[in-house]
C-alpha cells in the first residue's frame, strides 16, 4: 500500500480557522495522512535568521515564525479534528520544544525536514517518542545521510526515507527520480518521494518507480498567500493523484506473466488472422506476395506467420477473391 501524505505547511497563514477548514477539504481527497508544520520561534529561530524569499510583510524570519505558531491547546484541537475524520496525524518539529506540544497533541508520526537531518539532538528528541520518522533527503548528501542514517539505526529508529529536492516548484530535470533507487539500495529502508513539482504526474511516476510513500503540499486556492503555493497540488488534483496513485500501486501488486498467454487463447483465435488471397487465381498460379492478404478469423486459412512458405510455389485448384488460403490449395505444404 502506497502513503499518500497531504502537506499543510504554512497553507493556513496563521489562521487556526483557516488550518481547520484544510483538513477537512483534505480529508475528502482520500489520502491517508495530513502533515502540519510545528513552529516555535523562540526555540527554533532568532532575529538573525534571513528571509529564504521576502513573500509577507513580517519585518523579519522570526516573526514570522512567530505568527505561524499555535498554541498547546490548539495543537490538541488540530490532533483531535485530524484523526476525527479519519486522517493520520503528522507534524514536522523543529524544535525539541516543538516535539514535547506534539507529544501532548498526540501525533503519530514525525516528519523530518531536510534542514534539519544533521540536528542529532532533534533527532534524538524524536527517536525517544519511539514514533516512526521520515526523513527528507532534500539538502543532503550522501555522506550527511549516511551519519544520519547510521545514528538512527544505532537508537533502533523505525524510519523511512524521501527523495526530495529543495526548489520550489521542482523542475522535471531536478526530481532525481533516478534517486528512489539509489536509497532503496544503499539504506534498505523503505522510500518515498517529497514532491514540491505541483504536477499530479510527477507523483504517480515516483510511485511506478518504487516510491511507497508520496508526499505533496495542497493549497485551496492557487490565488491565496504563502510560499509553496506554486509548489502545491489543490484539493482536485490532490484527489486525481490519489486515483492516479492507487491505480499503479494496483498494479505494480499484480505483475503480468507475459511468458504465459493462455487466457488470451479465445481472444487470440478471433483477433488473429488467416491468409487469403486479394485476387481471382487459376490453378497453376504462381503465389506472389502481392497476393496476399490476413484476414479474421484464425483457423480458417494457413496462419499469416507462415506466409513465406508458400510464396513461390502454385496453387493445385482455382480461387476466389477473398477466399482463404488453405493448405489444400498449396502443393506442397509443410
Amino acid at each position: 500500500m502506497i502513503t499518500t501524505i497531504a502537506e499543510i505547511g504554512q497553507a493556513h497563514n496563521g489562521s487556526l480557522e483557516l488550518l481547520h477548514k484544510y483538513i477537512d477539504a483534505v480529508a475528502s481527497t482520500g489520502v491517508n495522512a495530513i502533515k502540519f508544520q510545528t513552529h516555535i520561534a523562540n526555540a527554533e529561530s532568532s532575529i538573525h535568521e534571513p528571509f529564504r524569499v521576502k513573500f509577507s510583510d513580517d519585518k523579519t524570519r522570526f516573526d514570522y515564525w512567530k505568527r505561524m505558531e499555535f498554541t498547546q491547546a490548539e495543537w490538541i484541537e488540530i490532533g483531535a479534528h485530524t484523526k476525527r475524520v479519519g486522517l493520520q496525524f503528522m507534524s514536522s518539529p523543529f524544535s525539541n520544544a516543538a516535539v514535547d506540544i506534539l507529544e501532548k497533541a498526540g501525533v503519530e508520526q514525525y516528519k523530518v525536514g531536510s534542514g534539519e537531518v544533521n540536528n542529532f539532538l532533534l533527532l534524538k528528541k524524536i527517536i525517544d517518542t519511539k514514533k516512526t520518522i521520515i526523513i527528507s533527503s532534500g539538502m543532503s548528501s550522501y555522506d550527511e545521510l549516511d551519519r544520519t542514517v547510521a545514528f538512527l539505526k544505532e537508537h533502533n529508529a523505525h524510519f523511512s526515507i524521501l527523495q526530495c529536492t529543495t526548489s520550489y516548484p521542482t523542475q522535471p530535470e531536478n526530481f532525481g527520480l533516478n534517486v528512489l533507487a539509489e536509497l532503496k539500495e544503499r539504506y534498505d529502508v523503505p522510500v518515498g518521494f517529497s514532491d514540491h513539482s505541483a504536477k499530479v504526474s510527477t507523483g504517480i511516476a515516483a510511485v511506478a518507480l518504487g516510491a511507497q510513500i508520496i508526499e505533496f503540499h495542497v493549497v485551496l486556492d492557487r490565488n491565496q498567500f504563502g510560499p509553496d503555493v506554486t509548489s502545491s497540488l489543490t484539493i482536485e488534483e490532490t484527489k486525481q493523484l490519489v486515483e492516479g496513485v492507487s491505480a499503479i500501486s494496483e498494479a505494480l501488486q499484480h505483475p503480468v506473466n507475459k511468458k504465459d498467454n493462455s487466457a488470451f487463447s479465445e481472444l487470440k483465435q478471433i483477433f488473429e488472422k488467416s491468409l487469403a488471397v486479394n485476387k481471382t487465381l487459376k490453378k497453376g498460379h504462381i503465389l506472389s506476395f502481392d497476393d496476399l492478404e490476413a484476414k479474421k478469423p484464425k483457423g480458417y486459412g494457413i496462419d499469416a506467420i507462415h506466409f513465406e512458405k508458400i510464396i513461390g510455389q502454385p496453387i493445385i485448384k482455382d480461387l476466389n477473391q477473398w477466399d482463404f488460403l488453405t493448405e489444400d490449395a498449396i502443393n506442397e505444404y509443410e
